[in-house]
């Protein structure tokens, strides 16, 4: 789940509400590098102050929510800066499609084993293995076939 910790404010010399990279790690319980890194990839440009510092605004902040919500739906960095490059509808839907047909693998497998869990749940045999219910089930799951040929 994302972290953001909306409480702390920060402001530089010009007045204009910005953090520095510690301030925005924070609030979104980074480390700095890694912000670092995300700007070495292309995935941040923040603005400088007169001393070079980085300084972060509100886009930034986006950005970064963006990022780390881009992640945990499972895409990797460089399918976050493709789709952050990607100026039209076509060519989000090339970055895009791969991730949806990824998660809809996961979301089947993720199913499967449910349904094998509860299976073993409902089951009243003291040795679920043993359960020809459970034993259908994994018969399904991994393609198992009886002694005869037959499923198990």
């Amino acid at each position: 789940m994302l972290r953001l910790n909306v409480g702390m404010k920060s402001s530089d010399d010009s007045g204009a509400d910005t953090l520095s990279i510690g301030a925005l790690a924070a609030r979104f319980g980074l480390a700095t590098h890694v912000l670092r890194h995300w700007e070495a990839m292309g995935l941040l440009s923040p603005g400088r102050d007169a001393g070079g510092r980085r300084r972060y605004g509100a886009d930034d902040l986006t950005r970064v929510a963006t990022i780390l919500l881009l992640k945990e739906a499972g895409l990797g960095l460089n399918a976050i800066r493709s789709l952050s490059a990607a100026v039209d509808r076509a060519g989000r839907q090339e970055v895009l499609r791969p991730a949806a047909e990824e998660f809809r693998s996961r979301i089947a497998a993720a199913q499967a084993s449910l349904e094998l869990i509860e299976g073993g749940l409902r089951c009243g045999h003291e040795d679920v293995t043993r359960c020809p219910n459970y034993q259908r089930l994994i018969a399904e799951r991994v393609g198992l076939e009886g002694p005869a040929g037959g499923r198990l």
